[in-house]
């Protein structure tokens, strides 16, 4: 399954980016969706989540400012990021996870990343 990530960029603070993630492969199912950052010198951490439901879940940081969703007829998730803070800045990768077609076997794909960053 490869996915590719885009939408970063520099934006000052206050701002809004919106990211996507597009993915394509022999996918049968997929459980969930998650959008993970890193800053520099810090760990990766989680962002968003949205599952094969369509629940919903965000990091407390990111809460009332960050929205994702998804479009499954194209295959794509995306991070809507509103209000952005220099605390935002990092690159954001995406995350899916779900079953192959003709293995029915789990997968775990990340996208490359993309970068942004949020200046004050």
């Amino acid at each position: 399954v490869q996915l590719q990530a885009s939408g970063g960029g520099l934006v000052q603070a206050g701002g809004s980016l919106r990211l996507s993630c597009a993915f394509s492969g022999d996918i049968f199912a997929y459980r969930a969706m998650e959008w993970y950052r890193q800053a520099p010198g810090k760990q990766r951490e989680l962002v968003a989540t949205i599952t094969s439901g369509g629940t919903t879940d965000y990091a407390d940081s990111v809460k009332g400012r960050f929205t994702v969703s998804r479009d499954n007829a194209k295959n794509t998730v995306y991070l809507q990021m509103n209000s952005l803070k220099p605390e935002d800045t990092g690159r954001y990768y995406c995350n899916v996870r779900g079953i192959l077609l003709t293995s029915a076997r789990g997968f775990d794909s990340w996208g490359q990343g993309t970068l942004v960053t949020v200046s004050s």
